[in-house]
């Protein structure tokens, strides 16, 4: 999997992404439309420069995915969390 940095913004297929989130592509495009899931992108400094960690919720679901400055996906985390 890897990540669109071609518009200097982080796109992510909603195939890879529904996988990640027990979604289908159309259940992932229409949350995304009207906010149910949201995403935070954190760019690395220091130690981590040049990586970036884009995240992605959904009900208690949490998805981050550390990448390369080009979009390769280095690491995947899934994880529970408390509804929000």
């Amino acid at each position: 999997m890897k990540i669109d940095m071609q518009t200097g913004q982080p796109t992510i297929d909603a195939t890879d992404l529904a996988g990640l989130l027990d979604l289908t592509p159309a259940d992932v495009r229409d949350r995304m439309r009207d906010g149910r899931i949201t995403t935070r992108l954190e760019t690395g400094a220091g130690d981590d420069a040049g990586k970036m960690r884009l995240s992605f919720f959904h009900g208690n679901l949490r998805v981050r995915l550390t990448c390369s400055e080009d979009g390769t996906v280095l690491k995947t985390l899934r994880t529970k969390t408390d509804p929000r």
